[in-house]
């Protein structure tokens, strides 16, 4: 009974004796288990300095210099060269329009005295020289009028000549009715004077024509119609 009480004790013995051998192994291993906080905390140290440590971007922003304000002799140049542009440019239309309106104006002139040329050979007949009349009114005809008068012509110099009849026009009045780019349409006031062989001379007339003027050429415009305005 003795021993048999005495064995339980040994084996308490030595596990008791195996825990306390135990301890010492468990001791020296338990400073490789606190590296791992070492570790951390160098890892906390190297974020903190990656936080402190500046970005590349904020370097290369803080690093860009400063664009210093315009003087005041460079916004001068710069504004006085807008304005020479602008005045450029203003100059240029104006003399734009001032051609225009020279060629308007010129065309008009010649739009006018075509018309009154027109009226005047019309109404000018002298039966001596009645050939070189007619080709006179052809000669500045176009269009319609041309060949309405050429088909006339012989007819009229022969009646003319028949007569012995001389007529004088002056034009008293003239302006432009209408305008369309290169035709115009003419209102030509004209006094008439007429004389008949072995006839009395006649009181002279007023006669109102409308003449359709059209432009053949740069410097040119002929006869295209003519009516007479009662």
């Amino acid at each position: 009974m003795a021993d048999d009480a005495a064995a339980p004790e040994g084996e308490l013995t030595e596990s008791t004796g195996t825990e306390l051998t135990g301890s010492p192994a468990e001791a020296s291993e338990s400073p490789q288990t606190t590296e791992a906080p070492e570790s951390s905390d160098s890892e906390a140290q190297d974020d903190s300095a990656a936080e402190d440590a500046p970005a590349e971007g904020d370097e290369a922003v803080a690093e860009k210099p400063r664009r210093e304000p315009m003087s005041h002799v460079t916004l001068a140049m710069v504004v006085g060269l807008a304005v020479v542009v602008a005045l450029g440019g203003l100059v240029g239309w104006l003399g734009w329009r001032a051609t225009e309106s020279h060629r308007a104006e010129k065309q008009r002139e010649l739009f006018l005295q075509v018309g009154r040329q027109a009226a005047i050979n019309l109404t000018t007949i002298d039966y001596t020289e009645v050939d070189k009349d007619v080709n006179r009114i052809l000669e500045s005809a176009t269009d319609v009028f041309y060949d309405d008068f050429s088909k006339r012509s012989q007819p009229f110099a022969d009646v003319v000549k028949k007569t012995q009849s001389k007529s004088v026009g002056e034009v008293t009045a003239a302006g432009l009715e209408s305008e369309n780019n290169d035709q115009a349409q003419v209102l030509v006031a004209v006094t008439v004077k007429t004389s008949n062989a072995g006839m009395a001379e006649q009181q002279p007339r007023l006669w109102r024509m409308r003449i359709a003027v059209k432009k053949t050429g740069d410097d040119e415009a002929k006869v295209s119609n003519v009516d007479f305005v009662p």
